[in-house]
């Protein structure tokens, strides 16, 4: 299960504030489980939907072809 993060792995691991990642999980904006009283990430799904977005960020920057 190393592939399971807290909310403050997911915080460091995307280098912001455990505030703005609890927000974010409170809002749906990240996908993250509630367990209990404890937000649980998947590394691989964080990392999947921070390329979604950066994707759409910089779309118009990446295909100049």
């Amino acid at each position: 299960m190393d592939d399971i993060m807290t909310l403050e792995e997911v915080a460091g691991y995307l280098k912001l504030k455990p505030q703005t990642i609890y927000t974010w999980a409170q809002d749906g904006r990240i996908p993250a489980a509630k367990l209990g009283k404890e937000w649980r990430f998947r590394k691989s799904v964080i990392d999947r939907w921070f390329n979604r977005h950066i994707d759409e960020k910089f779309n118009e920057y990446l295909d100049e072809s």
